[in-house]
């Protein structure tokens, strides 16, 4: 009669699984890296599958691995959480956020506290990354990316946004008397590097607009984050092209005017994806009904119409 995986085997393999090392895996089991690689081997024995390919002193989910993975991770969260129960802590969800490293750093950190004043404490871990991400290896629940990555996954358009000439006030106050806009002015470029997707250049708006440049475009400071420019124009430094999720905030409460009126609107919308594993739980429905509605109100804000 054929044998049932040990528990401590399927621990062994989830363990490895999502960390990515059998060391890993050891460390967070307290036991060898051998006896991580033995017990899963015995689950590969007895379910007749292998689980890991072994490439060059590293490990890889083979198919059965990958279609394993998640359905573990899913019933040890429920043994962990009625361990909890069991001893008497109070239960806090756990949630894994992932959203563009522009986006984790002040936008979304800033609006936390309010998710959890609202829907009550959750162990949050939240991740300011680039795609792709790997969702079942770091067991991310929620993924805001810009443009749709990750359509393997159950994914949904929820905002589209456009990019704003902004600057602090006193800069906009030096606007030359020719009326031509933004003549004269430092002008801050951002450029997401090879990976990231095409944002829009100052080039771009003043075609858009008609309007006469009054200086080379390529000139001035340059980032290669929208949080970095949007921190160089609300430093007084120049003028930049921001997306209104991030400036619509600082436009609200007078830190960044609008010098000039045209705007552009990016060739892509905002996306968010949940993995069917966490889709059902619930504090992953209420992130992500609160997150659209954060994200929708930045970029529907009064102040950038």
């Amino acid at each position: 009669m054929a044998t049932s995986p040990s528990l401590k085997g399927l621990q062994a393999f989830e363990a490895a699984a999502r960390t990515g090392s059998f060391a890993a895996a050891a460390e967070e089991l307290s036991v060898s890296a051998a006896a991580v690689s033995q017990l899963i081997r015995s689950v590969e024995e007895q379910i007749g599958r292998k689980l890991f390919q072994r490439i060059n002193r590293r490990v890889v989910l083979t198919e059965a691995g990958v279609e394993m993975l998640p359905r573990l991770t899913v019933a040890f969260q429920e043994i962990g959480s009625v361990s909890r129960d069991l001893g008497g802590d109070a239960f806090r969800p756990r949630l894994v956020v992932s959203v563009p490293p522009s986006m984790a750093m002040g936008w979304l950190s800033r609006r936390l506290a309010g998710f959890v004043a609202s829907h009550g404490a959750a162990d949050i871990s939240l991740r300011g990354e680039d795609d792709p991400v790997p969702f079942d290896r770091e067991l991310i629940d929620i993924r805001l990316a810009y443009g749709p990555h990750y359509r393997e996954h159950p994914t949904e358009d929820i905002a589209r946004d456009a990019v704003y000439p902004v600057c602090a006030p006193r800069l906009a106050g030096m606007i030359k008397a020719s009326g031509e806009p933004l003549a004269g002015l430092p002008l801050i470029h951002t450029d997401w590097g090879p990976a990231g997707a095409s944002f829009p250049a100052w080039r771009n708006w003043f075609e858009a607009t008609g309007a006469q440049p009054g200086r080379a475009v390529r000139r001035g400071l340059s980032a290669n984050s929208s949080r970095a420019a949007l921190d160089l124009a609300i430093s007084g430094l120049g003028v930049a092209l921001a997306q209104g999720i991030y400036c619509a905030e600082a436009v609200e409460d007078g830190r960044l005017v609008r010098p000039a009126a045209g705007a552009i609107a990016l060739r892509q919308p905002y996306c968010l994806t949940v993995p069917e594993r966490s889709a059902r739980r619930d504090v992953v429905a209420a992130f992500r009904d609160w997150l659209i509605g954060e994200c929708q109100h930045a970029v529907g804000s009064p102040a950038l119409r």
